[in-house]
């Protein structure tokens, strides 16, 4: 070796003193920088596994990346190593002693996203809104009869009602009428007629349930208050049990309470069976009460009538409870039921009733459940919500009932045809048709499934690709458990499942940016599935760097010297402001993994250039490079060049080969700390003890580095100084 050839120790310092930048010299040769942008702008474009291997360019691109350019002849080998499941344990990548062959599988995901209609967390994230929006229903109901009842005591005329919409709706609601269809001018004349005139323009109409509203009100004939209150309490009460009677959509409480109370009202007043089974609403409080199933009203009053047809039926019992003759009648002096007989009505009915409340949403997510599970397109979901063919159950599906219901969507104001529409919309695009209806409830809906343009179930879009995140959990894993043994690892094995449970569930919901980082805890498990210390990064530093524009070579997170924090901000799928967007999704490859795959690339390129010129500089970058993730002995008997470090490190022979493997093993073990790999001047230390030894081994005269090695004088020279001579030289 000559005065002024660099020693391998110096000439690795070099590079290594200021690895960005040696990089990015790798990164701006014409060829490389050529290479790259075809890989860039090609991957997205490849659908298939022969499309991939019958592109040679983007092919022996990624081969490299992942230190496999020697195999790329073999693509019916790769072919094994892409089709490979990566979720199966003994899949044939997964069963390779040789990790970069999983790496590479890992990469790309040919197809191995999970299409479903639905992921778990949407489906419960849809049932918890159908839940709760009984609750919704309940205040909102609330809410109309509490301003009602507030406002009608204010009332001077009919128009100063009817000029009211909230006043409006409500009293159209209660008498069962749509308010979309009855005028307020129609309605005027309705609220001023006189019911005791058959000529009045509400008997007119022939339409019970305008006289009924007719009735309710004390309006004169020009839209004067008649007498002091255009409703008296009575009256208020009435249209109010009304109101939340035909307001409800399912067993409430407060539907339970005005049953209650119109029952009670009600029952006081029936003088012949009639009045009763005339009484739909009456008819509904009995049957749940004493478990009657029967079709016709007719039926209720003969065995409320007839002590045979009681027997006949099953319903002495409920008979009982009553005190009509048989012609329907009441003995005078008597009421169709005692005050003991009506609370134990109310009891009976109070204890079904929960009951059968519980039993209403408890069934309906069940039946969801069941039945969306097995959708498979948008006809299937469509589909689903059909009558039973089997006549003898004429029960109906709720599946899109429960959808619609759950983002506030009256199924009756929705077609087919327009719910089709929406579910197979892209709301990333603000041309689409669920986009242009500007109605947030159909947006919702939509994100809650998981269908194409054309109706066929797709894989979610989620903030990190499920491959993605299998990728985080791998990497998450193997950092917990590195050097673990014996309980201590069992121990980590159980805490790291627990976080990637964690991890994976909470993915699923993260829509923004913002709420990823503003979990600690989802941020700690990504950053360390990186081999990066979460204590060691600023908040702020993370916020810019996800803020950051990776188009830009100089935003913030590109010029982070840790190349992981860029491949971590790409293996999310948001756009520019941090919104959840389709638009960063790749095809076999996420955008994340393009990133690591030209970064990979990069490295790969670097370290065979130095090989041109001293191989003992490639063999010492990849040892730093690998050096963390060595966790055993057999870590560096199954890597050639980890294993070459090692044999000129401690000056090996190489008929160690020809021993045992585990007795290869064991001598590895005496030789090196694995415990101290994570530790820089560690590795620093078996670097220079490489280097020096190499440069003898391939050097006619003693390796300057190895005399400052071996000398025993208390005068050594530092790192820095070594580099600034090699530097000085090398000009």
């Amino acid at each position: 070796m000559t005065s002024t050839t660099l020693s391998t120790y110096s000439s690795y310092l070099i590079v290594n003193r200021d690895m960005k930048g040696s990089l990015q010299r790798v990164a701006n040769q014409g060829s490389v920088a050529s290479d790259t942008k075809y890989y860039e702008e090609n991957i997205g474009k490849v659908k298939s596994v022969d499309e991939f291997l019958g592109d040679y360019r983007l092919y022996s691109y990624a081969m490299k990346a992942y230190g496999l350019a020697d195999m790329t002849y073999a693509k019916a080998y790769m072919r094994k190593v892409l089709d490979s499941d990566m979720a199966d344990s003994s899949s044939f990548a997964n069963r390779l002693t040789d990790k970069r062959y999983a790496d590479f599988a890992k990469a790309f995901s040919f197809g191995s996203g999970s299409k479903t209609a639905q992921t778990s967390v949407q489906e419960d994230g849809l049932v918890q809104a159908y839940k709760d929006s009984f609750g919704a229903e309940e205040t909102s109901i609330k809410s109309e009869v509490s301003y009602y009842n507030t406002k009608i005591d204010s009332i001077t005329s009919v128009d100063q009602l009817l000029s009211d919409s909230r006043l409006k709706t409500y009293v159209l609601t209660a008498a069962g009428l749509d308010p979309t269809y009855t005028s307020s001018s129609y309605l005027k004349q309705v609220l001023t007629s006189d019911t005791d005139d058959s000529n009045s323009f509400a008997n007119q109409t022939g339409n019970a349930k305008f006289i009924a509203l007719a009735k309710a009100f004390n309006f004169n004939a020009d839209g004067s208050v008649d007498g002091t209150a255009a409703q008296t309490d009575a009256q208020k009460q009435s249209l109010q049990l009304d109101y939340i009677y035909n307001e409800s959509t399912y067993p409430s409480d407060l539907l339970a309470d005005a049953n209650k109370t119109y029952w009670d009202t009600k029952i006081a007043t029936i003088t012949n069976v009639d009045d009763l089974v005339n009484d739909n609403r009456m008819v509904e409080y009995l049957s749940t009460a004493f478990d009657v199933h029967v079709q016709f009203a007719s039926t209720v009053k003969s065995f409320l009538t007839s002590d045979s047809s009681a027997e006949i039926l099953g319903y002495t019992d409920v008979k009982a409870m009553f005190n009509f003759q048989s012609d329907g009648t009441l003995a005078a002096g008597t009421t169709a039921q005692t005050a003991d007989q009506t609370s134990e009505t109310d009891d009976a009915y109070a204890q079904k009733f929960q009951s059968d409340q519980s039993d209403a949403v408890d069934k309906a997510v069940s039946n969801y459940q069941t039945r969306i599970s097995t959708v498979k397109s948008l006809d299937d979901f469509l589909k689903s919500n059909t009558k039973d063919t089997d006549t003898s159950n004429d029960e109906v599906t709720e599946v899109w009932d429960v959808a619609l219901r759950a983002y506030g969507i009256d199924p009756d104001e929705v077609s087919m045809t327009k719910l089709r529409k929406v579910l197979s919309s892209d709301p990333n695009d603000a041309k689409s048709y669920v986009s242009q209806l500007k109605d947030q409830r159909y947006v919702s809906l939509n994100k809650a499934f998981n269908f194409d343009a054309k109706g066929d179930v797709e894989a979610p879009l989620l903030a990190q690709s499920e491959g993605v995140t299998d990728d985080y959990a791998a990497l998450y894993k193997a950092q917990k458990l590195k050097l673990l043994t014996g309980n201590e690892k069992k121990t980590a094995s159980t805490a790291a499942d627990t976080e990637t449970e964690y991890f994976r569930t909470q993915m699923e919901t993260i829509t923004t940016a913002d709420q990823f980082l503003a979990d600690k805890r989802l941020v700690s498990y990504v950053l360390t599935a990186k081999g990066i210390d979460p204590k060691s990064v600023k908040s702020e530093d993370l916020k810019k760097m996800f803020a950051s524009d990776l188009e830009d070579p100089k935003s913030f997170v590109n010029t982070q010297e840790n190349k992981s924090f860029a491949e971590i901000v790409a293996s999310f799928n948001f756009d520019p402001k941090g919104q959840l967007s389709a638009d960063p999704v790749g095809t076999v490859q996420q955008r994340g993994e393009v990133l690591s795959t030209v970064n990979s690339y990069m490295q790969q390129t670097l370290e065979e250039q130095q090989g041109d010129s001293n191989e003992g500089v490639r063999l010492a970058l990849y040892f730093k490079r690998e050096a963390s993730s060595i966790t055993s002995a057999y870590s560096v008997l199954s890597d050639t060049a980890l294993f070459q470090f090692f044999k000129t490190t401690f000056s090996l022979s190489d008929y160690i080969s020809n021993m045992d493997t585990d007795q290869q093993a064991a001598m590895i073990k005496k030789y090196i700390d694995f415990d101290k790999l994570q530790e820089p001047d560690y590795v620093d230390k078996l670097l220079k003890r490489f280097t020096a030894l190499y440069d003898q081994a391939n050097s006619s005269t003693t390796s300057p580095s190895l005399s400052i090695l071996q000398s025993t004088s208390t005068t050594r020279i530092s790192a820095d100084t070594l580099l600034a001579v090699a530097q000085l030289s090398a000009k």
